[in-house]
C-alpha cells in the first residue's frame, strides 16, 4: 500500500545519505585550491611516475569501462591526494571509499568532496549471509556508480598500515564482483595505486 511505499522509500534514502552526499562544487574547488598549498608545507616533493600516469590516461580514455583503484592505505591523507590527483589530470572526482572510525563533522566533510561510506552495522562475515536492505542499497548504489563510469577508489588497508585486507575493504569489493557477475557491467578496468611516503604525515 501506499504508506508502505512511503515508509521504505524513507528508509531506503536514510540508508543512501549514510553512505554518500551530494558532491559540493566550492568546497572541491577550495580544496583542490588548498590541497597543494598544504603538500608544499608538509613535503619536499611529490612525485609521479610519468610513464603509469600515461598508461592510466590510456585507460580513462577506454570506453565503456569504468575504473577501480586499489590503494595501499599509509595515511589518512591518500584519500584527499588521490582525488586531487585524479582530478587534476582530467579523470574525474573519484568516489573514495573511506574507514569507519571519524567524528560526524569530519564524515559529513568527506562526502561532500567524494568519500562514501558504508551504512552503519554492515560487517564483514566469511558465510555469504543476507546483509538484509543496507546491502541491497550499497549493491546497487556500487552498480550505479561503476555504470555512470565514476572511479572507485578502495583502500585495501586501514592505517596504520597492516598488512592484511581489512573488513571494508572485502565489503567494497565484494560489491564490485557482484556488479560484474549480475552484468551490470560488462567490464572494468582495476588500477593497482602504490601510496608511500619517506615520513607518513
Amino acid at each position: 500500500d501506499e504508506g508502505s511505499r512511503r515508509r521504505w522509500k524513507e528508509e531506503i534514502c536514510g540508508i543512501l545519505r549514510e553512505i554518500q552526499a551530494p558532491l559540493a562544487p566550492i568546497l572541491l574547488r577550495l580544496c583542490h585550491w588548498m590541497l597543494p598549498k598544504l603538500l608544499s608545507r608538509l613535503f619536499l616533493s611529490v612525485q609521479l611516475h610519468r610513464e603509469q600516469l600515461e598508461m592510466l590516461l590510456q585507460a580513462a580514455r577506454r570506453p565503456q569501462a569504468p575504473l577501480v583503484f586499489l590503494c595501499s592505505h599509509r595515511s589518512q591523507l591518500d584519500g584527499p591526494l588521490l582525488s586531487f590527483l585524479l582530478l587534476s589530470q582530467g579523470i574525474g572526482v573519484p568516489r573514495v571509499t573511506v574507514g569507519t572510525r571519524m567524528g560526524p563533522r569530519l564524515r559529513s566533510l568527506l562526502q561532500c568532496l567524494g568519500g562514501i561510506f558504508l551504512p552503519s552495522g554492515m560487517v564483514w562475515t566469511r558465510r555469504d549471509r543476507d546483509e538484509g536492505l543496507p546491502g541491497a542499497v550499497l549493491d546497487a548504489y556500487v552498480q550505479e556508480v561503476l555504470r555512470s563510469r565514476q572511479p572507485l577508489v578502495i583502500f585495501l588497508e586501514e592505517p596504520p598500515s597492516s598488512l592484511r585486507l581489512s573488513d571494508p575493504a572485502r565489503l567494497w569489493m565484494l560489491r564490485v564482483l557482484r556488479a560484474l557477475r549480475d552484468g551490470a557491467v560488462p567490464d572494468v578496468l582495476v588500477i593497482p595505486v602504490g601510496i608511500a611516503y619517506d615520513v607518513a604525515p
